[in-house]
C-alpha cells in the first residue's frame, strides 16, 4: 500500500460513517482491497490512486452481495448527510448557492483527491466539469458517476428543491443508466467531458443552509491545508498545515507530525531549524492564531475552542493563552 503524505485521495472519519449508513462491513471492504485493517481508524491518511480505486472497487463488491439493487453512486447520494464533515461538503453547504459552492469546491478539491473542477457560466447555464490529474490510471466509472450525481445532490440539499440538471455527459455510459437518469431527471449522454450543466436560475437559487459566518471562520484552515499540498511549500508551512488537520485529535507531538509528513523526527527538526524556527514555536503560533480567529469570528465557547486546539481541558487552554498573549480569551473576545 502507498500512503502519500502530500498527494492522493484523503480518507477521514466520514468514511466510517458512510459505510455504516450503507450497512457495509469496513473489515470486508478493506480485506477485498488488500488494505490494512485499521486504515479507517488512522487519524489522517492519503491513498495513492491505485489503492483508493481498490478501496472503491471493494465497496462495490460488497454492495453486489447486498440485497438492495441500487448501484454505489446512488446509495452514496442517498446516504450523504449534511453532518458528514469534509472540506468540500462543508464549504458547499455554507455557500449562498450552487454556483458559489462549485467555485469553492474547485478551489479546494485537491484536499480530497487529485482532481480538477472547472466552473463556467454562459448563456443562462452553469457547467461543472471534472477531470482527473492522475494520467496513469483511469478512475472507476462509478466514481466518475458519483461526482456528477453529487453536484445534483448538493443542489437539492442546499435548496431543499428537486433541482434537475439540464444535461449530463461522461466518456463512457454507465450500467444502470436508467436508474441514474431517473434520479437526475435528465439524460446521461456520451461526450468528451465529465460534465453536469444547470440553468443559471437553478445554480443561483439560494441555499437554505447558507452560513457565511461559519465559512469565514473555517476557510483559513482550508487555505493552510491547501498550501501543504504545494510541493514548493516550506517545511514550516507543511508543519502548520499538518497541525491544523490534527489539532482536534490532539495528535500534535513532533513525533506524530513527523510520521504524518513521512520524515524522521530528527529530519523535521533540522529542516524547521534551518528555516529559523522550532516545532514548539510553530505549534504555539498556530494555536494562538486559531484561538484569536475563533474568538473574534465565532461565538463558540472557550471550552469548545480548547477542544479544537487539541487541549485536554479548558484550563490548560486558558493558561497557555495567557502566556502567549498576556490576556484571557474573554478579554480578547471583548476587545
Amino acid at each position: 500500500m502507498s500512503l502519500m503524505g502530500t498527494a492522493g485521495y484523503a480518507l477521514d472519519s466520514t468514511w466510517r460513517t458512510l459505510l455504516k449508513d450503507l450497512d457495509i462491513s469496513p473489515a470486508n471492504v478493506l480485506r477485498r482491497a488488500g488494505l490494512p485493517d485499521d486504515l479507517l481508524h488512522q487519524p489522517s491518511v492519503r491513498l495513492a490512486s491505485a489503492d483508493y480505486y481498490r478501496l472503491w472497487y471493494g465497496i462495490e463488491a460488497e454492495l453486489d452481495d447486498s440485497p438492495l439493487p441500487l448501484p454505489l453512486p446512488l446509495r452514496l447520494c442517498y446516504a450523504i448527510r449534511s453532518e458528514s464533515f469534509s472540506p468540500a461538503l462543508f464549504a458547499s453547504l455554507c455557500s449562498p448557492n450552487l454556483l458559489v459552492a462549485a467555485q469553492r469546491i474547485a478551489r479546494y478539491k485537491t484536499l480530497i483527491g487529485p482532481m480538477r473542477l472547472e466552473v463556467t457560466q454562459a448563456d443562462g447555464r452553469v457547467s461543472i466539469e471534472f477531470s482527473w490529474l492522475d494520467d496513469a490510471l483511469l478512475p472507476p466509472l462509478s466514481l466518475v458517476v458519483m461526482e456528477l450525481l453529487f453536484c445534483v445532490t448538493l443542489a437539492r440539499m442546499g435548496t431543499r428543491e428537486e433541482i434537475r440538471p439540464l444535461g449530463v455527459t461522461t466518456h463512457v455510459l454507465p450500467s444502470h443508466r436508467a436508474l441514474y437518469e431517473s434520479f437526475l431527471g435528465a439524460r446521461i449522454e456520451r461526450g468528451t467531458t465529465h460534465r453536469v450543466t444547470f440553468s443559471t436560475a437553478d445554480a443561483t437559487r439560494p441555499f437554505l443552509t447558507s452560513n457565511e459566518a461559519m465559512w469565514n471562520a473555517f476557510e483559513p484552515e482550508f487555505r493552510e491545508r491547501l498550501a501543504s499540498l504545494d510541493t514548493t511549500a516550506t517545511t514550516t508551512q507543511r508543519v502548520r498545515a499538518a497541525l491544523l488537520e490534527e489539532l482536534p485529535s490532539g495528535l500534535v507531538t513532533i513525533d506524530a507530525i513527523a510520521r504524518k509528513l513521512a520524515v524522521s523526527k530528527r529530519t523535521l527538526q533540522r529542516r524547521v531549524h534551518a528555516e529559523g524556527g522550532n516545532f514548539q514555536q510553530i505549534l504555539n503560533e498556530t494555536r494562538e492564531k486559531l484561538a484569536r480567529h475563533y474568538l473574534k469570528k465565532t461565538t463558540m465557547p472557550a471550552a469548545e475552542i480548547s477542544f479544537l486546539l487539541g487541549f485536554d481541558e479548558a484550563n490548560s487552554f486558558y493558561r497557555a493563552f495567557k502566556t502567549w498573549t498576556g490576556a484571557t480569551p474573554d478579554q480578547v473576545r471583548r476587545g
